[in-house]
């Protein structure tokens, strides 16, 4: 009998690794852009607006895309989503170099969303394939850690000293292309299929219509609430570093100091997180990480005014925010459906959070701090936060650890929660 893939020896490590460096990859390219705005806002004469609206549309393709295309991997295999997906982000991420205007910029950013979208719930997917039951959260968590740390908290590094080393922030979208090539040319060689139940040809493949995900319990709880801990991440995101030079008063070498926390909480918060829920049971560390996250956040809004106070707030926000998020659209989502549309579920949670919580809550967000001010805008995603706590409450328990202590106490409590 062959092995299926999460049985060889070494496996788990080899694609662990390769699916989180190419995660990191898709933060880096979403991120970069951020930090060469000032010198893309002058070269094409953009405004704060345009620079809105390049984050906007690259995720609102994001989200849309991620339901598709999730869908799509759990029909035709990992593969062929995740290395085609790689390479089309990061040689978009090149064209993006090219632009002479905003329209091209907007175009090359919406087209990066879709194979960005169509890598991440594949992604997610594949290391469920490669990792045993103990370790799917941990593993989950590292892939998603990786975009936090490439993106927000290494993203401004790399691009701020690429750019003066090269004098071109046209030139530094092309040297971030580079690498994700290479990592699709190793995950060709490397990444595999998992073993499938063989299907006759006369026996149709099964085929789960989308409103079908919908019956499953945590699918209908996680989707409103990751777009709590997405509105979080991205407005946290988009507005604090206006927060902290223009109410806190710090100098823009203060404020970069300040926000790398962001990035670092936000890494380390994927991975521990995640990693906490396969010991302590996925609800209980939703419930916390939410709780947390708008403690943290309220705190630095109302009380924090030294640098070094603001950075470990903004720290513990992002650790706690994008760890609720890893843990939402990973393990939740992951568990709570058959393994053959685990890809759909998680594209599913996935895309709703990316549309409201990536496209629509920045733009709320900031119509909030032009009339009432950012510690306003603040405290109202603090309150959102709170809201995908309140949700946690009602997700059904699925780590396996857990299910398995609740079954030494209670069979059959363990089997009610297990449906």
């Amino acid at each position: 009998m062959t092995k299926s893939v999460e049985e060889k020896p070494g496996y788990e490590f080899k694609a662990i690794a390769l699916l989180a460096l190419g995660f990191g990859l898709v933060g880096l390219d979403r991120w970069l852009i951020m930090p060469l705005s000032p010198q893309i806002m002058r070269d094409l004469d953009l405004d704060y607006q345009d620079i809105g609206n390049l984050a906007a549309i690259l995720g609102l393709s994001w989200g849309l895309f991620a339901i598709v295309m999730g869908r799509l991997s759990d029909r035709i295999g990992r593969r062929k989503i995740l290395i085609p997906a790689i390479v089309a982000f990061s040689l978009l991420s090149g064209a993006s170099g090219l632009a002479t205007g905003l329209g091209m910029l907007l175009l090359a950013r919406l087209m990066m969303g879709v194979a960005e979208g169509a890598y991440c719930p594949a992604s997610y997917a594949a290391s469920i394939d490669a990792s045993p039951p103990q370790r799917r959260g941990l593993n989950l968590g590292i892939i998603q850690g990786s975009f936090a740390l490439f993106g927000l908290a290494l993203g401004p590094i790399i691009a701020t000293q690429l750019v003066e080393l090269v004098s071109s922030w046209r030139i530094v979208f092309g040297l971030v292309a580079i690498p994700g090539l290479i990592i699709a040319a190793l995950m060709y060689v490397v990444l595999r299929e998992p073993a499938r139940p063989v299907v006759s040809d006369e026996q149709p493949k099964p085929h789960v219509p989308w409103l079908d995900l919908f019956r499953y319990h945590n699918i209908r709880i996680a989707m409103p609430a990751i777009f709590c801990a997405m509105s979080g991440l991205f407005v946290i995101g988009s507005l604090t570093p206006v927060f902290l030079t223009d109410v806190i008063g710090l100098s823009g070498t203060q404020m970069g100091f300040v926000m790398s926390g962001l990035g670092f909480g936000g890494f380390l918060g994927q991975i521990a997180v995640c990693g906490a829920s396969d010991v302590l049971g996925r609800r209980v560390t939703a419930i916390t990480a939410f709780v947390l996250a708008a403690a943290s956040l309220a705190t630095l809004t109302l009380y924090a005014q030294t640098p070094g106070a603001l950075f470990m707030l903004l720290f513990s926000s992002a650790f706690f925010c994008c760890g609720a998020i890893a843990l939402l659209a990973g393990p939740l989502s992951g568990e709570a459906v058959p393994p053959a549309i685990a890809s759909s579920a998680m594209g599913l949670v996935i895309g709703a959070g990316e549309i409201f919580g990536g496209g629509v809550a920045p733009s709320v967000a900031g119509f909030i701090a032009q009339h009432a001010g950012l510690p306003t805008a603040f405290l109202t995603i603090a309150a959102v936060l709170t809201c995908g706590g309140i949700l946690s409450l009602f997700f059904q328990e699925t780590a396996p650890r857990a299910l398995a202590r609740r079954a030494v106490g209670s069979p059959a409590t363990a089997e009610v929660g297990a449906q």
